[in-house]
């Protein structure tokens, strides 16, 4: 099992980044997590969103599962989350590939590849600390289907 994690921009914060790691090595003992930044766009120009979502559409490979973070997606609980990441594997998609956007949020072109939409809640978070908040939020979904305790 591979999760590709494919965001725009780059950590700099160092708290961030020690908790990414952190998180990463956690999830190393049931699959392999890969991150993968693109660069973004530093002008809120037209064609900005679409520039960033062609870097991101060249890190999909065609069979990936692809699960896009956006506010308009699909809401789970904790269970029912580990669930359909559990499914997806089960249905033969070796790999998953996670999608969160910049500032500027998704392209459409992005968006229209993903095979579903997921939102973690109605509130707009930093997507810099979104990818640390996935993190978590995968390590809670593999510990609930491995029957192991974690801390609600």
């Amino acid at each position: 099992m591979k999760i590709n994690i494919i965001c725009v921009g780059k950590l700099k914060e160092k708290y961030l980044i020690e908790a990414q790691d952190e998180y990463v090595k956690r999830l190393s003992r049931f699959c392999d997590v890969k991150i993968t930044e693109v660069s973004d766009e530093k002008d809120d120009i037209p064609d900005a969103m679409e520039k960033e979502g062609a870097r991101i559409l060249s890190k999909i490979q065609p069979k990936d599962y692809v699960i896009c973070l956006a506010i308009e997606g699909m809401k789970f609980d904790s269970e029912a989350f580990s669930e359909k990441v559990i499914s997806v594997f089960d249905l033969s998609n070796p790999v998953i590939d996670f999608v969160i956007g910049g500032s500027l949020g998704l392209s459409d072109s992005v968006k229209k590849r993903a095979d579903m939409l997921l939102s973690f809640s109605d509130m707009t978070f930093p997507h810099r600390l979104m990818r640390v908040i996935l993190l978590e939020q995968l390590f809670r979904a593999f510990k609930i289907a491995n029957n192991e305790s974690y801390h609600k």
